[in-house]
């Protein structure tokens, strides 16, 4: 037991050593705070400042960039103004004008359009042409078609002989046609409504029935 109470009053002696120690250290501090040592003692330790002072170097003045070129405008050529001048056309003068109006004279007058008919067979005065087919033809079977000239007077009357203008392809039926042509009635053609004498060709038919 006596040991045991010496170890605990030695270790007790020991903190408050320690203890009373940090309280001093504490009231050194305050102190010295409080009387400025501190601050003299930072700024003792710090050393001296150096400043550099840097002086602005202006720069050279650079030259001015060249101007733009200049374009130069083609000039505009502008026509001169058309000035027309009207100068008065002297009238009077000395040379005799003759003032005698020459005649004109009138076109001549259209020409008026004629009006023409041809003769023409009547066929209600004038015979059939059966009754000129030849009897040989109508046995042998022959039919066709003779064309014959007619010349008609003013009056209807045939003024000339028949001629053939195209054959039928038999003898006997061209005959029959020109005999016919001797015995028919016309209609004689006009010239403006007037009847003249006029020749036409005329078709004879000869056909079986």
């Amino acid at each position: 037991m006596a040991a045991y109470a010496r170890h605990d009053t030695a270790f007790f002696s020991q903190r408050a050593i320690f203890l009373i120690a940090i309280i001093v250290i504490h009231v050194l501090l305050i102190w010295a705070f409080e009387s400025g040592l501190a601050t003299r003692i930072i700024h003792a330790a710090d050393g001296p400042l150096e400043t550099n002072i840097v002086q602005e170097v202006k720069q050279r003045d650079l030259p001015p960039p060249p101007p733009p070129p200049k374009m130069e405008k083609p000039p505009v050529e502008v026509p001169p103004p058309d000035v027309v001048i009207n100068v008065p056309v002297e009238t009077t003068s000395t040379a005799i004008t003759n003032t005698t109006p020459k005649h004109v004279e009138a076109p001549p007058p259209v020409p008026r359009a004629v009006v023409r008919t041809d003769a023409k067979v009547d066929g209600k005065l004038s015979p059939p042409t059966s009754d000129y087919y030849p009897q040989s033809s109508i046995r042998m079977g022959e039919q066709g078609t003779a064309i014959i000239r007619l010349c008609a007077s003013a009056e209807g009357v045939v003024s000339a002989a028949p001629t053939l203008a195209k054959t039928s392809g038999s003898s006997r039926l061209d005959e029959a046609a020109l005999r016919w042509g001797t015995h028919v009635r016309m209609k004689a053609g006009t010239v403006d409504g007037k009847p003249i004498e006029s020749c036409v060709p005329v078709a004879v038919k000869f056909v079986l029935n």
